[in-house]
């Protein structure tokens, strides 16, 4: 398959199937350059009302987010033919609402969360750069991110409650 090929066929999955929609968040994966940023900067507005919920519901939305997104990312990247297309970006999503889990709801704060994820899901220190190698499908798409979300979150967390 040609490169041009295959960016059809990734422009088709993204917006004309409802799980690469999805998975693409909303086709923000389909940016040229930086598709993990622009599928974090695009999980902000749907975590602007997830963030008028209580704590239990705002997990539970974030948890049935991530078994979604199994199965998301799964179809998504058998459809492509590509295991964990970088335009996938559900998982940034997940990890994103993961990462301001229990957050003050101010501007500082979701910068500081937005920026803390981005950096672990970057550099993705240990176990996230092994689960990102070793487990595949549809689970081995997410759980990278959401253990970079877990480590954003214990970090802004800290911050938060120890005022540094």
């Amino acid at each position: 398959m040609t490169e041009r090929d295959l960016k059809a066929k990734t422009k088709h999955v993204a917006l004309k199937t409802p799980s690469g929609f999805l998975a693409f968040g909303f086709g923000s994966g389909l940016a040229p350059f930086a598709p993990g940023t622009f599928g974090t900067l695009a999980a902000i507005p749907p975590y602007l009302l997830m963030a008028q919920l209580n704590w239990s519901w705002y997990i539970l939305l974030v948890v049935v987010a991530f078994i979604l997104g199994i199965y998301l990312c799964d179809q998504a990247s058998h459809n492509l033919g590509v295991h964990d297309h970088g335009g996938i970006v559900w998982d940034e999503f997940v990890g994103m609402w993961l990462t301001m889990f229990l957050i003050p709801f101010q501007w500082q704060w979701l910068l500081l969360g937005f920026v803390l994820f981005r950096l672990f899901d970057i550099i993705k220190p240990f176990p996230i750069k092994w689960l990102d190698q070793h487990v595949k499908g549809g689970f081995g798409i997410m759980i990278d991110d959401v253990i970079a979300g877990v480590y954003a979150w214990i970090v802004l967390y800290t911050v938060i409650n120890f005022q540094w």
